[in-house]
């Protein structure tokens, strides 16, 4: 499946698991055996909007696009910039 596939799978998966709305794709990587995408949505949505608190999840799916592994790595403000 085409990387741009897979990145759907995951929105999909993360959407439909979570009932959260998808903000972006984050992140692809190719592990030992399966792809990993991160993927961010809004947990908690606030005024304003750098309030905003997202999780982060990483899928694992195969190369067909089965998903098979998903978990919530993080969650942050919209407003954190991270680590300096």
């Amino acid at each position: 499946m085409q990387p741009d596939k897979l990145a759907q799978e995951a929105i999909r998966h993360v959407s439909e698991l979570t009932g959260l709305s998808v903000e972006a794709v984050t992140g692809f990587a190719r592990d030992d055996s399966h792809w990993v995408v991160t993927v961010e949505a809004i947990e908690l949505a606030r005024v304003p909007s750098t309030m905003d608190v997202l999780g982060t999840f990483d899928v694992e799916l195969s190369d067909d696009g089965t998903l098979l592994g998903f978990h919530r790595r993080e969650r942050h403000r919209r407003s954190e910039t991270g680590p300096s």
